[in-house]
């Protein structure tokens, strides 16, 4: 009997043992730091290497911490530029916790660490944008004008070629520095490193963007009417040469022919008077039986003397006839 109550006591205090080891050891990977708390108070120094640890069992606990970076992503906001150009700007950013035990204290975790910087970089960002104009926040420092460029918006206005040419001085890249210096600032005291900043989107508000699309829809319309008129213009001028060509080709053609005609006539001319000299007789009474066919139709009617000039040949020939029978 005595044996076995040695045996249970051994057994509860081995398991009481196997207890208190479990709950004195912890582990941590690579991606986790930790603050050890002892009712509810920090003890010592973060723990930020990875592997197994010790601490007291159930007097103090464990509070672990990310080591990776993390992104914030901010609401975007309506913000005026210097000029009261209203825009809505987007921006984000990557932290990392730099020191746990600073973060546990004054933040407590990572929804507590987005609040707190939801206040601090909206806050900046709000800061540096108000204070800057339009033209510095959309462009970089060294962006050039191309040629391009500037032939396009001279279609559009002088007000937008004003827009074009007016010099950059510190540009897009040097605000977000500026950002980030001043939000860097703040972040130690939260135990947190800010790595970087940028701004993911640059728009006009709904309220403006319409009425920036109704510009520039009406600028389109102007472009293309003034493009549709110099097209009209060119298509007059073009079929004005053409009709031109086309009456100088035909007046040279009419010129051309004219000539040939005459030259024709003056040949034929030449080859008549060649056959009446050779024989006027003949030429005389070939001509004569060449214009009976175009006088005399069967439906024609002709009265002339017997002594007409007309039908000397006939009635020379019916002459012959009867004095050759």
């Amino acid at each position: 009997m005595q044996k076995q109550i040695t045996s249970t006591i051994g057994l509860i205090l081995l398991l009481a043992a196997a207890i208190g080891i479990y709950a004195s050891v912890y582990t941590l990977d690579e991606a986790e730091q930790a603050v050890i708390v002892q009712l509810g108070a920090p003890v010592g120094e973060p723990i930020t290497e990875p592997g197994l640890h010790f601490k007291l069992p159930f007097i103090q606990e464990v509070r672990r911490f990310d080591k990776r970076v993390i992104s914030w992503d901010g609401d975007p906001n309506q913000i005026p530029t210097r000029g009261e150009q209203f825009i809505s700007v987007d921006t984000t950013a990557r932290w990392r916790i730099s020191d746990p035990l600073v973060f546990m204290q004054r933040v407590q975790n990572e929804r507590g660490a987005t609040m707190r910087l939801n206040d601090i970089l909206d806050s900046v960002v709000r800061d540096k944008i108000s204070a800057t104009d339009l033209v510095e926040i959309v462009r970089s420092k060294d962006w050039k004008i191309s040629e391009d460029d500037l032939a396009r918006v001279q279609l559009t206005g002088e007000e937008d070629e004003e827009i074009l040419l007016q010099e950059v001085k510190t540009g897009r890249q040097e605000l977000v520095k500026a950002i980030f210096d001043q939000a860097a600032t703040q972040m130690p005291e939260m135990g947190i490193e800010l790595i970087d900043i940028r701004i993911k989107r640059i728009d006009y508000v709904e309220a403006v963007q319409q009425r920036v699309f109704d510009r520039m829809i009406a600028e389109r319309q102007r472009i293309a009417e003034q493009f549709r008129s110099e097209g009209q213009g060119r298509a007059a001028e073009i079929d004005g040469d053409t009709e031109r060509s086309l009456s100088e080709i035909q007046s040279e053609a009419n010129r051309q022919a004219e000539i040939i005609r005459g030259q024709a006539d003056a040949e034929a001319s030449r080859i008549y008077s060649e056959a009446f000299g050779a024989d006027p007789e003949f030429y005389a009474f070939l001509r004569t039986l060449e214009s009976y066919p175009e006088t005399i139709r069967a439906s024609s009617t002709l009265i002339l003397g017997t002594d007409s000039e007309y039908f000397r040949y006939l009635r020379d020939t019916s002459v012959q006839t009867e004095a050759g029978q």
